[in-house]
Protein backbone atom coordinates (compact mmCIF):
# COMPACT_ATOMS: atom_id res chain seq x y z
CA UNK A 1 0.00 0.00 0.00
CA UNK A 2 1.82 3.90 -0.61
CA UNK A 3 2.28 6.02 1.79
CA UNK A 4 0.16 8.22 2.75
CA UNK A 5 2.47 11.43 1.89
CA UNK A 6 2.25 9.75 -1.68
CA UNK A 7 -1.25 9.16 -1.58
CA UNK A 8 -2.17 12.71 -0.57
CA UNK A 9 -4.22 12.89 2.71
CA UNK A 10 -7.71 11.62 3.46
CA UNK A 11 -10.22 12.52 5.70
CA UNK A 12 -13.16 10.06 6.58
CA UNK A 13 -16.54 12.01 8.17
CA UNK A 14 -18.74 9.91 9.94
CA UNK A 15 -22.42 11.70 9.94
CA UNK A 16 -23.73 14.01 6.86
CA UNK A 17 -25.76 15.99 8.59
CA UNK A 18 -25.57 20.11 8.99
CA UNK A 19 -21.65 19.28 11.43
CA UNK A 20 -20.39 16.76 8.53
CA UNK A 21 -21.30 18.12 5.66
CA UNK A 22 -20.11 21.70 7.11
CA UNK A 23 -16.69 20.43 7.55
CA UNK A 24 -16.56 18.56 4.36
CA UNK A 25 -17.71 21.76 2.74
CA UNK A 26 -15.21 23.73 4.22
CA UNK A 27 -12.65 21.18 3.90
CA UNK A 28 -13.23 20.97 0.10
CA UNK A 29 -12.75 25.25 -0.34
CA UNK A 30 -9.24 24.85 1.08
CA UNK A 31 -7.85 23.46 -2.24
CA UNK A 32 -5.86 20.81 0.04
CA UNK A 33 -7.55 17.61 -1.50
CA UNK A 34 -7.48 15.34 -4.61
CA UNK A 35 -10.29 14.12 -6.29
CA UNK A 36 -12.72 11.60 -3.71
CA UNK A 37 -10.18 12.26 -0.78
CA UNK A 38 -12.83 13.85 1.61
CA UNK A 39 -15.11 10.99 2.37
CA UNK A 40 -18.93 11.54 4.09
CA UNK A 41 -20.29 8.48 5.42
CA UNK A 42 -24.42 9.21 5.29
CA UNK A 43 -26.76 6.84 4.74
CA UNK A 44 -29.58 9.72 3.94
CA UNK A 45 -29.86 10.63 0.29
CA UNK A 46 -29.48 14.44 1.26
CA UNK A 47 -26.06 15.80 2.65
CA UNK A 48 -26.34 18.62 5.49
CA UNK A 49 -30.01 17.68 6.24
CA UNK A 50 -29.80 14.63 8.71
CA UNK A 51 -31.56 14.32 11.68
CA UNK A 52 -33.02 18.19 12.48
CA UNK A 53 -33.92 18.94 8.78
CA UNK A 54 -34.68 15.73 6.85
CA UNK A 55 -38.15 16.19 8.26
CA UNK A 56 -41.34 15.64 5.80
CA UNK A 57 -43.86 17.19 8.39
CA UNK A 58 -44.85 20.01 6.58
CA UNK A 59 -45.74 21.72 10.46
CA UNK A 60 -41.81 21.32 11.23
CA UNK A 61 -40.47 24.76 10.93
CA UNK A 62 -37.01 25.94 11.70
CA UNK A 63 -37.28 27.79 14.98
CA UNK A 64 -34.90 30.60 14.35
CA UNK A 65 -35.96 33.46 11.25
CA UNK A 66 -34.36 32.39 8.32
CA UNK A 67 -31.80 35.85 7.92
CA UNK A 68 -30.16 33.54 10.82
CA UNK A 69 -29.68 30.85 9.65
CA UNK A 70 -26.68 29.79 7.76
CA UNK A 71 -23.59 27.64 6.36
CA UNK A 72 -21.46 30.53 6.30
CA UNK A 73 -21.66 32.42 9.26
CA UNK A 74 -19.99 35.72 8.22
CA UNK A 75 -22.79 35.26 5.65
CA UNK A 76 -25.71 34.95 8.05
CA UNK A 77 -28.63 36.06 5.35
CA UNK A 78 -26.67 33.49 3.17
CA UNK A 79 -29.82 31.17 3.28
CA UNK A 80 -32.36 33.81 2.49
CA UNK A 81 -30.68 34.87 -0.22
CA UNK A 82 -30.82 31.08 -1.53
CA UNK A 83 -34.52 31.29 -0.92
CA UNK A 84 -35.37 34.33 -2.65
CA UNK A 85 -32.92 32.84 -5.79
CA UNK A 86 -34.69 29.75 -5.87
CA UNK A 87 -38.12 31.41 -5.32
CA UNK A 88 -38.48 28.21 -2.13
CA UNK A 89 -41.34 29.39 -0.78
CA UNK A 90 -44.04 29.52 -3.47
CA UNK A 91 -45.86 26.53 -1.78
CA UNK A 92 -45.22 27.81 2.09
CA UNK A 93 -47.75 30.57 2.73
CA UNK A 94 -47.70 30.06 6.36
CA UNK A 95 -43.82 31.01 6.39
CA UNK A 96 -44.14 34.58 7.52
CA UNK A 97 -44.75 35.20 11.00
CA UNK A 98 -46.95 38.00 12.12
CA UNK A 99 -43.33 40.20 12.81
CA UNK A 100 -42.42 39.74 8.79
CA UNK A 101 -39.60 37.27 9.67
CA UNK A 102 -39.61 34.23 7.87
CA UNK A 103 -39.72 30.81 9.60
CA UNK A 104 -39.70 28.13 6.25
CA UNK A 105 -40.64 24.41 7.19
CA UNK A 106 -37.31 22.81 8.22
CA UNK A 107 -36.84 20.05 5.66
CA UNK A 108 -36.28 23.49 3.22
CA UNK A 109 -32.86 23.96 5.51
CA UNK A 110 -32.08 21.05 4.26
CA UNK A 111 -32.42 21.35 0.58
CA UNK A 112 -30.00 24.36 1.19
CA UNK A 113 -27.23 22.31 2.63
CA UNK A 114 -27.36 19.44 0.40
CA UNK A 115 -27.27 21.90 -2.83
CA UNK A 116 -24.24 23.92 -1.54
CA UNK A 117 -22.57 20.17 -0.66
CA UNK A 118 -23.54 19.03 -3.46
CA UNK A 119 -21.15 21.34 -5.40
CA UNK A 120 -18.39 19.51 -4.31
CA UNK A 121 -20.06 16.26 -4.50
CA UNK A 122 -20.71 16.55 -8.21
CA UNK A 123 -17.17 18.02 -9.24
CA UNK A 124 -15.65 15.32 -7.03
CA UNK A 125 -14.28 16.92 -4.29
CA UNK A 126 -16.36 15.44 -1.99
CA UNK A 127 -17.25 11.42 -1.83
CA UNK A 128 -20.58 11.08 -0.46
CA UNK A 129 -20.39 7.18 1.01
CA UNK A 130 -24.89 5.77 1.55
CA UNK A 131 -23.64 3.36 3.97
CA UNK A 132 -23.05 3.11 7.74
CA UNK A 133 -19.63 3.02 8.76
CA UNK A 134 -18.76 0.08 11.29
CA UNK A 135 -15.63 -0.20 12.72
CA UNK A 136 -12.07 2.01 12.70
CA UNK A 137 -8.45 0.57 13.86
CA UNK A 138 -5.38 2.74 13.67
CA UNK A 139 -2.73 0.76 12.33
CA UNK A 140 0.63 2.11 11.19
CA UNK A 141 -0.56 5.54 11.43
CA UNK A 142 -3.74 5.46 9.32
CA UNK A 143 -7.24 4.23 9.88
CA UNK A 144 -8.31 1.27 8.81
CA UNK A 145 -12.12 1.31 8.25
CA UNK A 146 -14.91 -0.89 7.41
CA UNK A 147 -18.75 0.12 6.25
CA UNK A 148 -21.99 -1.87 6.44
CA UNK A 149 -21.25 -3.37 3.24
CA UNK A 150 -18.21 -4.80 4.49
CA UNK A 151 -16.27 -2.08 2.31
CA UNK A 152 -12.56 -1.30 3.06
CA UNK A 153 -11.03 2.40 2.78
CA UNK A 154 -7.66 3.74 4.30
CA UNK A 155 -8.17 7.24 5.75
CA UNK A 156 -5.63 9.47 7.69
CA UNK A 157 -7.78 11.70 9.56
CA UNK A 158 -11.02 10.33 11.39
CA UNK A 159 -13.87 12.86 12.33
CA UNK A 160 -16.99 11.83 14.11
CA UNK A 161 -20.15 14.28 13.54
CA UNK A 162 -22.95 11.87 14.48
CA UNK A 163 -25.53 13.93 16.98
CA UNK A 164 -26.75 12.62 19.72
CA UNK A 165 -29.09 9.19 20.36
CA UNK A 166 -32.88 9.48 20.27
CA UNK A 167 -34.39 9.94 23.43
CA UNK A 168 -34.84 6.78 25.75
CA UNK A 169 -38.29 6.40 26.75
CA UNK A 170 -38.78 6.20 30.75
CA UNK A 171 -38.40 2.68 31.92
CA UNK A 172 -42.47 2.54 33.12
CA UNK A 173 -43.37 3.30 29.40
CA UNK A 174 -40.87 1.32 27.67
CA UNK A 175 -41.10 -2.07 29.57
CA UNK A 176 -45.20 -2.25 29.30
CA UNK A 177 -45.76 -0.36 25.81
CA UNK A 178 -42.90 -1.95 24.12
CA UNK A 179 -44.73 -2.84 20.46
CA UNK A 180 -48.26 -1.01 21.41
CA UNK A 181 -49.19 0.47 17.45
CA UNK A 182 -49.74 4.11 19.23
CA UNK A 183 -46.30 3.71 21.75
CA UNK A 184 -44.38 6.60 19.79
CA UNK A 185 -40.55 6.02 21.29
CA UNK A 186 -38.93 8.20 18.53
CA UNK A 187 -41.18 10.80 17.18
CA UNK A 188 -38.66 12.43 14.57
CA UNK A 189 -39.11 9.23 12.46
CA UNK A 190 -41.38 9.95 9.47
CA UNK A 191 -45.13 9.76 9.77
CA UNK A 192 -44.42 8.63 13.19
CA UNK A 193 -47.28 10.23 14.58
CA UNK A 194 -49.45 9.06 11.61
CA UNK A 195 -51.49 5.74 13.83
CA UNK A 196 -52.82 8.55 16.28
CA UNK A 197 -56.54 9.20 15.51
CA UNK A 198 -58.29 12.47 15.58
CA UNK A 199 -59.97 11.84 18.82
CA UNK A 200 -57.21 10.18 20.54
CA UNK A 201 -56.20 11.01 23.63
CA UNK A 202 -52.75 11.79 23.81
CA UNK A 203 -50.03 11.69 26.60
CA UNK A 204 -46.29 13.81 25.25
CA UNK A 205 -44.03 12.91 27.43
CA UNK A 206 -41.68 16.15 27.80
CA UNK A 207 -42.32 20.03 26.70
CA UNK A 208 -39.56 21.11 24.72
CA UNK A 209 -39.01 21.70 20.84
CA UNK A 210 -39.82 18.56 19.93
CA UNK A 211 -43.25 18.35 22.10
CA UNK A 212 -43.96 21.93 20.51
CA UNK A 213 -43.47 20.49 17.09
CA UNK A 214 -45.59 17.10 17.38
CA UNK A 215 -48.82 19.14 18.86
CA UNK A 216 -48.78 21.44 16.04
CA UNK A 217 -48.47 18.39 13.54
CA UNK A 218 -51.22 16.74 15.27
CA UNK A 219 -53.00 20.22 14.72
CA UNK A 220 -52.67 19.91 10.82
CA UNK A 221 -53.38 16.94 11.00
CA UNK A 222 -56.84 17.40 12.04
CA UNK A 223 -56.38 15.88 15.55
CA UNK A 224 -59.15 17.06 18.08
CA UNK A 225 -58.58 14.89 20.86
CA UNK A 226 -57.25 16.09 24.27
CA UNK A 227 -53.42 16.50 24.94
CA UNK A 228 -51.40 16.25 27.80
CA UNK A 229 -47.94 17.08 28.06
CA UNK A 230 -45.96 16.13 31.17
CA UNK A 231 -42.06 17.03 32.26
CA UNK A 232 -40.38 17.20 35.31
CA UNK A 233 -40.50 21.20 35.55
CA UNK A 234 -43.53 21.96 33.58
CA UNK A 235 -41.09 24.04 31.54
CA UNK A 236 -42.43 24.27 28.12
CA UNK A 237 -39.79 26.19 25.60
CA UNK A 238 -40.45 29.86 25.15
CA UNK A 239 -41.19 31.74 21.72
CA UNK A 240 -39.56 35.06 20.29
CA UNK A 241 -39.92 38.70 20.79
CA UNK A 242 -42.44 40.36 19.19
CA UNK A 243 -39.55 42.45 17.40
CA UNK A 244 -35.87 42.45 16.47
CA UNK A 245 -33.14 43.02 19.96
CA UNK A 246 -29.90 43.57 19.76
CA UNK A 247 -27.89 41.55 22.04
CA UNK A 248 -27.56 42.92 25.98
CA UNK A 249 -25.00 42.32 28.53
CA UNK A 250 -21.69 41.85 28.64
CA UNK A 251 -20.82 38.26 30.78
CA UNK A 252 -16.95 38.54 29.72
CA UNK A 253 -15.36 41.51 30.72
CA UNK A 254 -15.03 40.60 34.55
CA UNK A 255 -16.05 36.77 33.71
CA UNK A 256 -18.25 34.60 36.84
CA UNK A 257 -16.51 31.65 38.28
CA UNK A 258 -19.77 29.49 39.50
CA UNK A 259 -22.86 28.40 37.95
CA UNK A 260 -25.33 31.00 40.79
CA UNK A 261 -22.69 33.71 39.96
CA UNK A 262 -23.50 33.23 36.50
CA UNK A 263 -27.32 33.10 37.30
CA UNK A 264 -26.80 36.36 39.24
CA UNK A 265 -25.15 38.38 36.24
CA UNK A 266 -27.73 36.78 33.66
CA UNK A 267 -31.06 37.78 36.37
CA UNK A 268 -29.54 41.22 36.60
CA UNK A 269 -28.78 41.77 33.32
CA UNK A 270 -32.25 41.13 32.32
CA UNK A 271 -33.79 43.90 34.91
CA UNK A 272 -31.31 46.07 33.34
CA UNK A 273 -32.82 45.51 29.94
CA UNK A 274 -35.87 46.10 31.25
CA UNK A 275 -35.37 49.33 31.88
CA UNK A 276 -34.12 49.98 28.53
CA UNK A 277 -37.11 47.97 27.02
CA UNK A 278 -36.07 44.90 26.00
CA UNK A 279 -37.39 41.76 27.29
CA UNK A 280 -34.86 38.30 28.28
CA UNK A 281 -34.06 37.27 24.68
CA UNK A 282 -32.01 39.96 24.41
CA UNK A 283 -29.71 38.90 27.65
CA UNK A 284 -29.86 35.34 26.75
CA UNK A 285 -29.08 36.03 23.30
CA UNK A 286 -26.51 37.81 24.40
CA UNK A 287 -25.41 34.66 26.50
CA UNK A 288 -25.50 32.41 23.81
CA UNK A 289 -23.19 34.42 21.69
CA UNK A 290 -20.43 34.54 24.27
CA UNK A 291 -21.47 30.91 25.09
CA UNK A 292 -18.21 29.49 24.44
CA UNK A 293 -15.95 31.67 25.87
CA UNK A 294 -18.11 31.54 29.58
CA UNK A 295 -18.46 27.62 29.48
CA UNK A 296 -14.64 27.16 28.84
CA UNK A 297 -13.73 29.83 31.14
CA UNK A 298 -15.65 27.89 34.13
CA UNK A 299 -14.27 24.83 36.01
CA UNK A 300 -15.30 21.40 35.33
CA UNK A 301 -17.91 21.21 38.99
CA UNK A 302 -19.01 24.38 37.66
CA UNK A 303 -19.86 23.12 34.08
CA UNK A 304 -21.62 19.71 35.76
CA UNK A 305 -23.86 21.86 38.23
CA UNK A 306 -25.07 23.72 35.13
CA UNK A 307 -25.52 20.37 33.02
CA UNK A 308 -27.52 19.31 35.84
CA UNK A 309 -29.44 21.92 37.25
CA UNK A 310 -29.85 24.76 34.65
CA UNK A 311 -29.66 22.88 31.55
CA UNK A 312 -33.35 22.68 31.42
CA UNK A 313 -34.11 26.36 32.24
CA UNK A 314 -31.67 27.26 29.55
CA UNK A 315 -32.88 25.24 26.52
CA UNK A 316 -36.65 27.08 27.16
CA UNK A 317 -35.13 30.00 26.91
CA UNK A 318 -32.72 29.64 24.49
CA UNK A 319 -34.34 26.98 21.86
CA UNK A 320 -37.41 29.08 20.94
CA UNK A 321 -40.36 28.03 19.06
CA UNK A 322 -41.25 29.03 15.92
CA UNK A 323 -44.59 31.60 15.86
CA UNK A 324 -46.56 29.32 14.24
CA UNK A 325 -45.82 26.29 15.92
CA UNK A 326 -46.39 28.33 19.57
CA UNK A 327 -49.33 28.90 18.50
CA UNK A 328 -50.63 25.68 17.71
CA UNK A 329 -49.91 24.61 21.72
CA UNK A 330 -51.22 28.22 22.84
CA UNK A 331 -54.18 27.99 20.97
CA UNK A 332 -54.74 23.99 21.99
CA UNK A 333 -54.06 25.24 25.58
CA UNK A 334 -56.59 28.54 25.65
CA UNK A 335 -59.45 26.25 23.60
CA UNK A 336 -59.07 23.73 26.97
CA UNK A 337 -57.73 21.35 24.77
CA UNK A 338 -54.32 21.03 26.38
CA UNK A 339 -53.04 21.18 29.68
CA UNK A 340 -49.33 20.99 30.78
CA UNK A 341 -48.26 19.12 33.82
CA UNK A 342 -44.92 19.17 35.78
CA UNK A 343 -44.42 15.79 37.03
CA UNK A 344 -42.98 12.11 35.91
CA UNK A 345 -45.01 8.90 34.71
CA UNK A 346 -45.24 6.71 38.03
CA UNK A 347 -46.87 3.69 36.08
CA UNK A 348 -48.41 2.21 33.16
CA UNK A 349 -51.05 -0.50 32.19
CA UNK A 350 -52.81 -1.33 29.28
CA UNK A 351 -56.81 -1.77 29.83
CA UNK A 352 -58.59 -2.91 26.70
CA UNK A 353 -57.64 -0.53 24.49
CA UNK A 354 -56.71 2.42 26.68
CA UNK A 355 -53.15 3.14 28.57
CA UNK A 356 -53.79 4.22 32.06
CA UNK A 357 -50.88 6.09 33.22
CA UNK A 358 -50.36 7.29 36.66
CA UNK A 359 -48.45 10.39 36.84
CA UNK A 360 -46.92 11.63 40.07
CA UNK A 361 -47.17 15.65 40.40
CA UNK A 362 -43.89 17.27 41.26
CA UNK A 363 -44.98 20.24 43.40
CA UNK A 364 -47.35 18.06 45.78
CA UNK A 365 -45.66 14.52 44.67
CA UNK A 366 -49.73 13.60 44.21
CA UNK A 367 -50.74 10.72 41.94
CA UNK A 368 -53.55 11.01 39.26
CA UNK A 369 -54.63 8.65 36.79
CA UNK A 370 -55.74 8.72 33.25
CA UNK A 371 -56.35 7.58 30.21
CA UNK A 372 -54.76 7.35 26.88
CA UNK A 373 -55.13 6.45 23.63
CA UNK A 374 -51.43 7.29 22.38
CA UNK A 375 -48.16 7.82 24.07
CA UNK A 376 -45.34 9.85 22.51
CA UNK A 377 -41.70 10.26 23.80
CA UNK A 378 -40.01 13.76 23.26
CA UNK A 379 -37.95 13.94 26.34
CA UNK A 380 -34.62 15.14 24.12
CA UNK A 381 -31.15 13.52 23.35
CA UNK A 382 -30.49 10.10 24.98
CA UNK A 383 -26.73 11.24 26.31
CA UNK A 384 -26.33 8.31 28.61
CA UNK A 385 -26.48 6.43 25.65
CA UNK A 386 -24.33 7.96 23.09
CA UNK A 387 -21.23 5.08 23.08
CA UNK A 388 -23.69 2.16 22.91
CA UNK A 389 -25.63 4.21 20.19
CA UNK A 390 -23.51 2.79 17.50
CA UNK A 391 -21.12 -0.25 17.25
CA UNK A 392 -18.20 2.37 15.49
CA UNK A 393 -18.55 4.36 18.52
CA UNK A 394 -18.87 1.69 21.37
CA UNK A 395 -15.59 0.04 18.87
CA UNK A 396 -13.32 3.04 19.21
CA UNK A 397 -14.11 3.29 23.09
CA UNK A 398 -13.49 0.14 23.67
CA UNK A 399 -9.58 0.21 22.13
CA UNK A 400 -9.54 3.76 24.55
CA UNK A 401 -10.33 6.54 21.93
CA UNK A 402 -13.64 7.61 23.53
CA UNK A 403 -14.81 8.79 26.43
CA UNK A 404 -17.80 10.57 28.06
CA UNK A 405 -17.18 14.46 28.62
CA UNK A 406 -16.72 15.07 31.98
CA UNK A 407 -20.45 16.82 31.70
CA UNK A 408 -21.83 13.82 30.37
CA UNK A 409 -23.58 16.18 27.71
CA UNK A 410 -21.34 14.70 24.67
CA UNK A 411 -17.47 13.20 24.20
CA UNK A 412 -14.48 14.28 26.17
CA UNK A 413 -12.08 16.61 23.51
CA UNK A 414 -9.61 18.56 23.75
CA UNK A 415 -9.45 22.39 22.93
CA UNK A 416 -8.54 21.15 19.67
CA UNK A 417 -11.17 19.45 19.04
CA UNK A 418 -9.46 15.82 19.61
CA UNK A 419 -11.00 12.81 21.03
CA UNK A 420 -9.71 12.12 24.48
CA UNK A 421 -9.99 8.87 25.17
CA UNK A 422 -10.52 7.30 29.36
CA UNK A 423 -6.84 7.80 30.25
CA UNK A 424 -6.72 11.42 28.99
CA UNK A 425 -4.85 11.18 26.31
CA UNK A 426 -5.84 13.30 22.86
CA UNK A 427 -5.36 11.39 19.56
CA UNK A 428 -4.46 13.65 17.13
CA UNK A 429 -5.90 12.13 13.82
CA UNK A 430 -9.49 11.54 15.52
CA UNK A 431 -11.72 14.36 15.64
CA UNK A 432 -15.37 15.11 17.30
CA UNK A 433 -17.69 18.10 15.37
CA UNK A 434 -20.62 19.52 16.13
CA UNK A 435 -23.01 18.39 19.24
CA UNK A 436 -20.72 15.75 20.57
CA UNK A 437 -18.62 18.48 21.35
CA UNK A 438 -20.36 20.63 23.62
CA UNK A 439 -18.64 19.23 26.79
CA UNK A 440 -16.16 21.10 25.88
CA UNK A 441 -16.92 24.01 23.73
CA UNK A 442 -20.35 24.75 25.24
CA UNK A 443 -23.34 25.66 22.87
CA UNK A 444 -23.24 23.42 20.28
CA UNK A 445 -26.97 22.61 19.57
CA UNK A 446 -27.85 25.48 17.27
CA UNK A 447 -26.78 27.86 14.24
CA UNK A 448 -24.46 29.36 13.90
CA UNK A 449 -22.44 27.91 16.60
CA UNK A 450 -22.39 24.65 14.40
CA UNK A 451 -20.84 25.77 11.28
CA UNK A 452 -18.82 28.35 12.99
CA UNK A 453 -17.53 24.64 15.17
CA UNK A 454 -17.31 22.78 11.52
CA UNK A 455 -15.13 25.52 10.27
CA UNK A 456 -12.75 25.38 13.23
CA UNK A 457 -12.70 21.52 12.94
CA UNK A 458 -11.89 22.23 9.00
CA UNK A 459 -8.94 24.86 10.29
CA UNK A 460 -7.51 21.96 12.57
CA UNK A 461 -7.95 19.43 9.79
CA UNK A 462 -5.94 22.15 7.19
CA UNK A 463 -3.44 22.38 9.42
CA UNK A 464 -2.51 19.21 10.60
CA UNK A 465 -2.65 18.10 7.00
CA UNK A 466 0.00 21.30 5.79
CA UNK A 467 2.10 19.99 8.63
CA UNK A 468 2.08 16.19 7.93
CA UNK A 469 2.06 16.47 3.97
CA UNK A 470 5.23 18.36 2.53
CA UNK A 471 3.81 17.46 -0.79
CA UNK A 472 0.37 19.02 -0.39
CA UNK A 473 2.29 22.37 1.58
CA UNK A 474 4.70 22.77 -1.59
CA UNK A 475 1.80 22.77 -3.67
CA UNK A 476 -0.43 25.26 -1.10
CA UNK A 477 2.55 27.49 -1.56
CA UNK A 478 3.07 27.61 -5.15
Amino acid sequence: MPSSSETGPVVAIVGGGVSGAAVGYHLARTGLFRTGDIVIFEPRELLGAGLAYDSVEPAHRINVPSTRMSLLPNDPEHFQRWIDENDALANDADARADSGALFPRRGLFGVYMNAMVRTFVGDGAIRHVRRRLMRAEQQHGRWHLVDDAGEAIVADFLVIATSHPAPAAPEPLASVLAGHPRFVADPTLPHALAGIGAEDRVLIVGNGLTSADVVAALGLAGHIGRITTISRRGLRSRGHPPSVQEPFGDFLSSPVETASGLVKRVRAAITAAATEGLTWHAVIDRVRGQGEALWRGLPVAERRRIARHLRPFWDVHRFRVAPQVEAASENAIASGRMDVLAGSVAGVSVVDSAINCRLRLSRSHRLIERDFDAVVVTTGPGHGGILRSQPLLSGLAAKGYLAIDPTGLGLACSDLSEAVGPAGEATPSLFIAGPLARGTFGELMGLPQVTEHAIFVADRLAEAVLAGFPAVRRLHRM
